[in-house]
C-alpha cells in the first residue's frame, strides 16, 4: 500500500491536466498512488490523461455531478491512510511530498497538513499572504485564526489522514461553490492544523475555472448549519462573519437584497473592522466600481478584501 493516494479530480481540463500530473510524477518522494477521477468531461481530459503511461496512475470515470462528488469518490477508492488533494489545473514543487511526509513523521499525533500557497499567473507568481506570521518550519493553528485573511488550506496543499472524515463527513454535494471551505471548517472544529512553512503549491490562475465563474449565490455555501456551534465557539463565529461580510457585499453588487439580508442578519459587526462595516453601507455604484478597479490588476478576486 502506498503512503499516500493523491486524488484529482478532473472536468475538462485537457489544457492543465498533463502539468499536473507530471507536477505529482516528478516528486522526489515516490510512494503514493495517483487516482484521477474523471467527472464526466467532454474534452480531451481523458486522451491527455492515459497519455501518460505510469502505474501508479489510476482512472476513474464517471457521469458529471461536480467536483465534490468526484472527490468522495476518488476519496474512497484510495488505498493509503493519507489523502493529498490537487486540482487539476493547479501544480507541487517537486518536494511536496516529501515535505509532507517528514511533517507526519514529525508530528504523528496530527491529522491535517498543509503548506505554503503561491498564486501562478501567466506573468507572476504571488506568494499567499497569511493572516499569521511563522518563522519556524512547523506549526500548529487554529483554523478559524488563521485564516482571518486568506484560508491556511487550500484545496491543493492539504494532506489529511482518512480515518478523520467518520467525524467530519465528506464534501457537501449540494454545495457547488465553497464545498472546500464547508469541509475546511468541519476540520477545523475537530482539528488542529500543521503548518509547513514552505511555498510548495501553485495555484494557477484561468479565469475560466469554477471559483473564478460561479457568482450565483444560490449555488454559494449559507454557513447555516454551524448556527449552533458558533454560539459556543467564538473563533468559528468571527471566521463564518468574515465570510458573511463576503457574501453580503457580492449580494449588494449583484443586486440581491434577499441575500444580503440573510447574511446581514447573521452578522456579527464587531467581527468587521471599520473599513468592512463602511463598505457593508456603501452604494451598490461604489462597490461595483472598487470590484472593477480590482479587476484591472489580473488576480483572482477576493470579495472580503475588496
Amino acid at each position: 500500500m502506498a503512503f499516500f493516494s493523491v486524488v484529482i479530480s478532473v472536468y475538462n481540463k485537457e489544457a492543465y491536466i498533463k502539468n499536473t500530473l507530471q507536477s505529482v510524477l516528478k516528486q522526489t518522494y515516490k510512494d503514493f498512488e495517483i487516482i484521477v477521477v474523471n467527472d464526466g468531461s467532454t474534452d480531451h481530459s481523458v486522451t491527455v490523461i492515459e497519455s501518460l503511461k505510469d502505474k501508479r496512475i489510476k482512472l476513474l470515470t464517471i457521469k458529471n455531478q461536480g467536483a465534490s462528488n468526484a472527490r468522495n469518490v476518488g476519496i474512497k477508492a484510495a488505498t493509503s491512510d493519507y489523502i493529498a488533494l490537487l486540482d487539476g489545473d493547479d501544480t507541487w514543487e517537486n518536494s511536496y511530498l516529501q515535505f509532507m511526509y517528514d511533517a507526519i513523521r514529525e508530528f504523528p499525533e496530527m491529522k491535517v497538513f498543509t503548506a505554503g500557497l503561491a498564486q501562478k499567473y501567466d506573468n507572476k507568481i504571488i506568494p499567499v499572504d497569511y493572516s499569521f506570521k511563522q518563522v519556524t518550519l512547523y506549526d500548529k493553528h487554529n483554523y478559524f485564526n488563521a485564516s482571518q485573511k486568506f484560508s491556511i488550506i487550500h484545496s491543493s496543499s492539504i494532506v489529511f489522514h482518512k480515518a478523520i472524515l467518520e467525524k467530519t463527513g465528506f464534501f457537501d454535494t449540494s454545495i457547488i461553490s465553497g464545498q472546500d471551505t464547508d469541509l475546511w471548517i468541519r476540520f477545523g472544529l475537530y482539528y488542529d492544523i500543521l503548518f509547513v512553512n514552505k511555498q510548495l503549491a501553485h495555484y494557477n490562475y484561468y479565469p475560466s475555472s469554477l471559483s473564478n465563474t460561479t457568482f450565483e449565490l444560490s449555488k454559494k455555501a449559507k454557513f447555516d448549519k454551524y448556527l449552533v456551534e458558533e454560539k459556543q465557539n467564538k473563533d468559528l463565529k468571527a471566521f463564518l462573519d468574515r465570510n458573511r461580510y463576503s457574501m453580503a457585499i457580492l449580494s449588494k453588487v449583484q443586486n440581491d437584497q434577499p441575500h444580503f439580508l440573510y447574511f446581514t442578519s447573521h452578522l456579527d459587526s464587531e467581527n468587521l473592522n471599520f473599513r468592512q462595516n463602511l463598505l457593508l453601507k456603501s452604494p451598490k455604484w461604489l462597490l461595483r466600481l472598487l470590484v472593477k478597479l480590482k479587476s484591472l490588476k489580473g488576480e483572482k478576486l477576493y470579495y472580503p478584501n475588496t
